[in-house]
């Protein structure tokens, strides 16, 4: 197993901003809303929220350039997207982006601190989180603070890169996924998945916050979900 190798926590240069919004992560974006939708669907308790009158208070947890509150919008949800994030970079995009989409009335962009929200306890019925784990050195902050903004019964859905067993593993993924990219969208990638966590280390994390094992799960050959409850 390849040792965790930290990268910066905070991507905020021009640059990289603007190539982590260029890269295509239409995809991924996609299964993320829907695996969150379908799972949140399956709650007994939830599902009448999804089609409800009053929106579904939404917090994404290093939303980067918004683009899955973007996609989330795109359903037939109703619901009010917080999305925060610590790069002032990755926001003034977002912010673009979220006028283009023309969403700017259900997504609110904050620059906040996910390892100390200044939001009150129990403030969001769900908390999502897609790719910012590996960018936090320690992660037990951000795990107790999502789980503190949730409301009594709130979904917490994550979802973030597993670090692969060989670096030839991680040549493979970069060369499967980042190909097209240009080299510095590559390298960026790389450092991603040296970054990311294991699934033993995230059941730890599940488990410090009152989840079963059973919520953490490899759902793809690159990434891990956390999906559960959290009462």
């Amino acid at each position: 197993m390849l040792t965790r190798k930290l990268e910066p926590e905070v991507m905020d240069t021009r640059e990289e901003a603007c190539d982590y919004d260029s890269m295509n992560h239409e995809a991924v974006n996609r299964r993320f809303v829907d695996d969150f939708i379908e799972f949140f669907s399956e709650i007994p308790l939830k599902a009448r929220l999804i089609d409800a009158l009053m929106p579904l208070s939404v917090l994404d947890v290093g939303t980067g350039t918004a683009q899955i509150p973007i996609e989330l919008c795109r359903r037939p949800v109703t619901c009010q997207v917080t999305a925060i994030d610590l790069a002032s970079e990755m926001l003034k995009l977002a912010e673009l982006n979220i006028a283009r989409a023309d969403v700017v009335r259900r997504i609110q962009v904050e620059l906040i601190d996910a390892k100390q929200m200044p939001y009150a306890n129990r403030s969001f019925d769900a908390v999502i989180s897609n790719s910012i784990v590996h960018h936090i050195p320690e992660p037990r902050a951000v795990f107790v603070e999502m789980a503190r903004v949730l409301s009594v019964g709130g979904v917490l859905f994550v979802r973030d890169l597993l670090r692969p067993n060989t670096t030839a593993e991680v040549n493979q993924l970069v060369a499967t996924y980042a190909g097209q990219e240009n080299a510095h969208s590559q390298q960026m990638f790389q450092d991603s998945l040296q970054a990311a966590l294991t699934l033993s280390e995230v059941r730890e994390l599940a488990r410090e916050i009152n989840l079963p094992e059973s919520a953490v799960r490899q759902t793809t050959d690159r990434h891990w979900t956390l999906s559960g409850l959290l009462f």
